[in-house]
Formats: structure tokens, sequence, C-alpha cells
């Protein structure tokens, strides 16, 4: 991996750390959307990769991160394919959130793809559930966790999960409409449960858009340090790029992209894309996983904050 200028905000790019294993069947090409997950001290990394029919499993990798970033070990199974014909997810499955619930089982709560009609495609919030530490992860249901509702009539997926005061909390995307067959507008709202299965959804948006010239905010990525909440989001003007917000209780939020954000910065790999960005502590320092062009065509790539 190699160096690049910071920009203002301190973010040094260091190019991509994992790139797709062409030589398995459910992985060609991509890998998208980074989900960590640190299990039993193993940092985890979570993707999908996509087979010859741009249909997507969830795979996973190992990484070690304090000298030089490095993947230890990847494995060469997928951990979740697609559902059965006429499920929500029948035609692909990519990673959104893995946690540990208070039961010890580790949840994985995932976007399920589905293609559309009079849309070019639907997509639903799904959890499985692995029971021997993340070795092998099975559905929940065959049906969505975030199915349409009253006040959630269009798409409903990426949920992000926290554990917090009160139970736990998920941030997920929330249609607001489709501008035409393949361009859908999007926010982020809050869920609540108690036990990290059943969610209720009062249909309340915690981050909209910045401007009108905004027309999409995805994959939230939230974690609570110090008392300060933060969340990276994929905005979209035009571009995608990785926004930034903060919030004192996790539900009023301030954009801060400047403070945190990353945009495409005219490199090959990130030419004309940033998004889907997820972030960990190691070392004392701060990484950003996420993805470049084509929604992480050739990989995963890797940002250090302030070295």
């Amino acid at each position: 991996m190699k160096n690049e200028d910071s920009q203002k905000n301190n973010w040094v790019r260091l190019g991509l750390i994992f790139k797709p294993n062409t030589n398995l069947e459910w992985s060609r090409s991509h890998a998208m959307i980074p989900t960590p997950f640190n299990l039993d001290g193993r940092q985890l990394i979570y993707y999908s990769g996509r087979n010859i029919f741009n249909q997507s499993s969830i795979g996973c990798f190992q990484v070690q991160l304090e000298e030089n970033p490095s993947v230890i070990e990847s494995g060469k199974k997928p951990l979740l394919q697609p559902g059965e014909l006429g499920c929500f997810d029948d035609n692909g499955v990519s990673p959104s959130c893995v946690i540990e619930l208070s039961g010890g089982e580790i949840a994985m709560y995932y976007i399920g793809w589905n293609p559309g009609s009079t849309t070019r495609v639907n997509l639903f919030g799904g959890l499985a559930i692995s029971h021997d530490r993340g070795n092998s992860f099975v559905r929940w249901s065959k049906s969505p966790i975030l199915e349409r509702t009253r006040t959630d009539p269009l798409i409903n997926t990426a949920p992000w999960v926290v554990k917090a005061a009160d139970g736990y909390r998920m941030y997920y995307v929330s249609g607001i409409n489709w501008v035409d067959k393949d361009s859908p507008r999007y926010n982020i709202k809050i869920a609540y449960s108690s036990n990290g299965y059943d969610w209720v959804r009062p249909g309340q948006v915690v981050l909209d858009f910045s401007s009108e010239n905004e027309t999409a905010l995805a994959r939230p990525f939230v974690i609570e340090e110090d008392g300060i909440w933060k969340m990276w989001v994929t905005r979209r003007i035009g571009e995608y790029a990785v926004a930034y917000a903060e919030s004192n209780d996790g539900i009023s939020w301030v954009r801060k992209d400047d403070l945190f954000g990353l945009k495409p910065n005219g490199t090959s790999e990130e030419q004309l894309m940033t998004e889907y960005s997820a972030v960990v502590r190691s070392g004392g320092s701060l990484f950003m996983f996420y993805n470049g062009n084509n929604y992480g065509e050739n990989g995963i790539l890797l940002a250090r904050y302030g070295k």
C-alpha cells in the first residue's frame, strides 16, 4: 500500500488493503461494504463479493493494523449466501453491522438484494445469527427485520446497531421517493429494541440532507466515544463521498464533514467515489475502511487519521 497526501482533515490514504479473490466463484469481483467486528481479540472485516451473475455473498478476512496494516487471513467460503427464490434477499446479501448481543450470540445485520420491476431494486434489512463465535451464520428469519411500514413505505435497509442504556438503537436507510426507476432518494432514521431482534420504528429521521443538492445518505456507521456520538455516512451530490456528523444524544446530529469526512481524491481507485466507510481504533490510531470506484469493484481501501 502507498501513502497519499492527506486532505485538510488529516486522513492519510494507504490504498487497497484487500482485493477480491477472483478464483472464488462467489467473489469474482467487488469487496463491498467493509464491516468490522473485533472477535475475541481478532479484528475481522466482513464484506460482500459478487459472482459472475452480479449476485453478492458475504465473506470475511482478518487484519492487523498497528504497524504495517495487512491481511492476516482470508476465508475461502462465504458465511452467508443469497436466500431462497422469492425471498427478500434472493439476489444477494451484503453485511451492514456485526455485534455481540447480550445473550452471547453474534448478530449479523445485513442488506438483502432483490430485483425490482418498476424500480431497479428492492432493498431490505435482514438478520443472521452465529451460535459458534462467528464460524457460521444462519438466518434468524427468511423475512426481513426491516420491511415496509406506514412510516417507511419504500426501501428500508443498511441497519447499523449499537448498544445503548435503553437497549439497542438501529440507524437505517429509509427511502423517501424514487426520482426514476434507477434513482432512489433516502435518508437516515432510527429504531429501538430491547433484545436486538424485534424493533420499534417511530419513523423518526435523525440525519437528513444538508442541502437541496444532496440526494442520498447511505450506510450509517455509528459509534459513541466519551459521550459523543459519531456517525460516518455516504452522501451523494452527483458523486459519492464519506460525510460525518456528531451528536450529544444520538438523536440530534450536526454535520461536520470537514472534520472526519473523506472525498474522492482523483487517484485511480477512488477517482470518482468514496463510500461505505467503517472506522476502528487500533494501537492509538484511527483507521477507516472504505470502498472506492464502482462500489468497491477492486476491493477495500484503508486510511489512517493523523499519521
